[in-house]
């Protein structure tokens, strides 16, 4: 996906938008998903838990954050190392 800087908004394209069903708004929905999955990566391990309490499934949930944020920090530090 091009990134396009603009002076001005005017320079910017009026229509943005893209009609449902349209092949431009499943391009650009797989583009970004496609953006997402390379930039953040988040991985959620299999299955289905059971939590006795709230807290312990937040805590669970704050876990599997920690996680996936410290394996983005890891990627970054070996991008910036290569």
């Amino acid at each position: 996906m091009p990134v396009r800087k603009f002076r001005d908004v005017s320079e910017m394209e009026e229509n943005t938008w893209r009609e449902p069903g349209t092949p431009e708004l499943f391009r650009a929905i797989r583009e970004l998903w496609e953006f997402s999955d390379r930039i953040l990566r988040p991985r959620f391990p299999p299955g289905v838990y059971k939590h006795r309490t709230l807290e312990e499934a937040e805590d669970q949930r704050q876990r599997w954050e920690e996680a996936n944020f410290k394996a983005h920090r890891d990627r970054l530090e070996r991008d910036r190392k290569s």
